[in-house]
Formats: C-alpha cells, sequence, structure tokens
C-alpha cells in the first residue's frame, strides 16, 4: 500500500513553486509579483472594507491568492505549466481581476430555472457580501456551482424559445412565475398538434388525453421534437419530452382524472403551464389590438403620423400616416364637401390605441380636432392655402 502526497496549498503557490523550479520565472519576474501583490492588496482591502485595519489587509492577502489561484487553476485546466506562463506574461493584478470577474460572473447568472425568481444579470453592490464569501470558496465548489446555474441557463432558454413559438413574451414568462421546464413541457405538447398559441386550461386538458391515449396505442404518435429547434436546446428539450411521456402514461379517469392529476397532485402541480381563461381572454385582446394598431400605424409614434391617420379616419379615407401634397389637397377638397366625422377617430384610438397611450392619444386628437377644424372646414380659403399649411405643419405631407 502507497500513500499519496496530499497538497493543501493555494495553486497559485503551487504555480509558483513549479515556475521557479522550472525556470518559467525567474528571479526579476518574482521581484515583480513581490511589487505588484501590496498594491492588490490594498485595493481589494478597500474594495470589501477599508485598507487601514491590519485585519482587512490579511483577508484581502488571502482573497489576492485565492482569486489569482482560481483564475489560473480554470483557465489552465489546472495544468501547472501553463498557469506558469500565464503568470510569466501576465501582471498579478490582471490575474486577480479575472477571477473576480469570473465569481462576479457567476454571481449574476440564474440561482433557479423559475422565472422571476432570480436576481439582476448585472452586478451590483448588493452582490458584493457573496462575492466576499465566494472569494474563499474552493476551486471545485466553483466548478460545482457554474455547472449548476448554466443549467438553469438551458432550461431558461429553451423555455423562451418554446414562449416565442406559441406567442408568449417574457413579461409573460416572468409573471407567470412558472418553472421553465413547464413552459418547455406543455410547448412540446402544443407544437405537437400544431398549435399557435400557449393553451387555457380547457384546450390543455384536451392536449394532455389525446397524448395520453395516443400513447397506449400500438400505432399512436408519438411526440418529436420541433425541427426547427436549435441544436443546442435538443438535450433539453429531449429530458423535458421523457419526462412528459412519462407523465402522460400516468393519466386515468378521463376529465376528471385530468384535473385532479394537474390541479390537485401535489407531484404534479407546477410541472405544466397553462393560461387561465381570464388570462387567455385578456392576452388574445391585446394581441388583436395590437395587430390591428400596428398594421393601422406602420410602427409610427409620431405624432404627426398619428394625425395623419385620425384625419384619414374622420374623412372617410383610405388609412395612411403619410400624405402625398395631391393627396392631401384631396383629402382636404372630400372634407369641405362631405363633411368629416372626428367621433370615428375617437372611436377607433378607444378600441385600438395600446391601453397605456389611448388617453394621450385621444387628448392629442381632440386638441387638434378644435384647433383645426375651423381652418380645415373655412369656405373662405378658396384655394386651400391655409388649410394645407395646417396639414404641412401637424400632419405628414411629403412633396
Amino acid at each position: 500500500m502507497t500513500l499519496a502526497h496530499y497538497d493543501n496549498r493555494f495553486f497559485f503557490e503551487k504555480v509558483l513553486a513549479y515556475g521557479r523550479a522550472h525556470g518559467i520565472l525567474n528571479q526579476a519576474r518574482l521581484d515583480k509579483l513581490c511589487e505588484e501583490a501590496p498594491k492588490g492588496m490594498v485595493q481589494l482591502a478597500r474594495y470589501f472594507g477599508t485598507e487601514y485595519l491590519r485585519p482587512d489587509l490579511e483577508k484581502a492577502r488571502l482573497r489576492i491568492i485565492s482569486l489569482v489561484s482560481l483564475s489560473l487553476e480554470v483557465h489552465n485546466d489546472g495544468d501547472l505549466r501553463r498557469a506558469a506562463e500565464s503568470l510569466r506574461d501576465n501582471s498579478l493584478l490582471s490575474r486577480s481581476k479575472a477571477g473576480a470577474d469570473m465569481l462576479k460572473a457567476l454571481l449574476v447568472m440564474p440561482q433557479s430555472s423559475h422565472f422571476g425568481m432570480n436576481e439582476s444579470a448585472v452586478f451590483n453592490d448588493a452582490l458584493i457580501p457573496k462575492l466576499d464569501e465566494w472569494c474563499f470558496k474552493p476551486v471545485p465548489a466553483y466548478r460545482a456551482e457554474l455547472e449548476r446555474r448554466s443549467a438553469f441557463i438551458g432550461q431558461i432558454e429553451a423555455a423562451k424559445w418554446f414562449a416565442a413559438q406559441l406567442e408568449l413574451d417574457e413579461d409573460e414568462l416572468h409573471e407567470s412565475g412558472h418553472d421553465a421546464d413547464s413552459i418547455v413541457r406543455t410547448g412540446l405538447l402544443a407544437l405537437n398538434t400544431k398549435r399557435t398559441e400557449f393553451p387555457e386550461w380547457k384546450m390543455f386538458e384536451k392536449l394532455v388525453a389525446y397524448w395520453s391515449q395516443q400513447l397506449t396505442l400500438e400505432d399512436g404518435r408519438r411526440l418529436a421534437l420541433p425541427k426547427n429547434l436549435p441544436p443546442f436546446l435538443v438535450d433539453i428539450a429531449q429530458k423535458a419530452m421523457d419526462s412528459v411521456a412519462s407523465d402522460l402514461r400516468k393519466v386515468s379517469g378521463g376529465a376528471a382524472g385530468i384535473r385532479k392529476l394537474f390541479q390537485q397532485t401535489p407531484a404534479f402541480m407546477g410541472r405544466y403551464f397553462w393560461l387561465e381563461d381570464s388570462m387567455a381572454a385578456v392576452v388574445n385582446y391585446d394581441r388583436a389590438v395590437s395587430k390591428e394598431w400596428a398594421k393601422a400605424t406602420e410602427g409610427s409614434e409620431e405624432e404627426s403620423a398619428l394625425l395623419t391617420l385620425f384625419l384619414c379616419i374622420a374623412v372617410g379615407s383610405p388609412k395612411k400616416t403619410v400624405l402625398t401634397e395631391k393627396s392631401a389637397a384631396t383629402l382636404i377638397r372630400k372634407l369641405r364637401k362631405s363633411g368629416w366625422q372626428p367621433e370615428l377617430a375617437t372611436e377607433f384610438i378607444r378600441q385600438n390605441a395600446p391601453f397605456a397611450f389611448a388617453q394621450d392619444y385621444l387628448a392629442l386628437w381632440e386638441q387638434f380636432v378644435q384647433e383645426s377644424g375651423k381652418t380645415l372646414l373655412s369656405d373662405m380659403d378658396y384655394a386651400l392655402n391655409d388649410a394645407m399649411a395646417l396639414l404641412r405643419r401637424e400632419c405628414q405631407v411629403k412633396k
């Protein structure tokens, strides 16, 4: 029986010893490292506390050793020669900063695959205590946490992809508070039946009943991954699809059994995502409104373009956000001949404008009607000069 030598030194110390023994780090380079170390210690002590107290400086000494060890070991896959060469070619402070940056990047990665439960993706002062804690953790702990959080990123990206295919935006995802895997599981059921939106409960119930029946038939259909699924999401989606098939085999008892299993059984609650009936109605209404508004406004938010559109509606002309000089003159003549109905534009705004901006658009239109009506309807403006000048000023008229 032989005993293995256990070396519990920091990786930085191992690299120094190796580099010196193999001539990679000469005395001049070692002296330079000794000059850089105190500067780095003071910077770290100041960042995490104060550089004026000995305990803080002692802690900073351990921090810089730990951070440099982390960057050298991870970036060089534990290879002492490569790490020594890196220490030879780069400053000590740059290796310390690289280690700190690795930990900062780790801390802003998702801690959970649940939407709405993760912190900001940008490092901020509130995370400094956690950074301090991680400065003293060993590299295996860093690697394990990186692997764990990376898995969450993959699950979240998969959920975002399925949500995009089924017209659920990121805000709705975060508001749902569901686990990413629940989005993927339901997405697989929906896309395999060529649905274009996430199901509300009644439709979800039908999907479950259909697919559970298919799995019991010898020649029944089987779930398949979407053909346009990005390659980097295949493994995640395949794992989710296997779990869906396992879940469906437990379905029994018709609609009552499905409802009890998915809505009342702890093991199944939260594993799938469906829109509540009221939520579905709101989402569908908002989508319809958004499409109609976007089509009419051509995506423009400029007041002049909107006033042009509203005026066309009030006069009963085709909806446009830009008029030529000729079409503007034609519109004025039509208005003076047949009159206009500003309430038509008002109703259009109420029915189709985004809720958050509807009142502003109504106020914009009402002000235009009050201030411009007299000029647009004037019998004295035979050559249309005043009316055309008004449209050029308030609306979008191109020569």
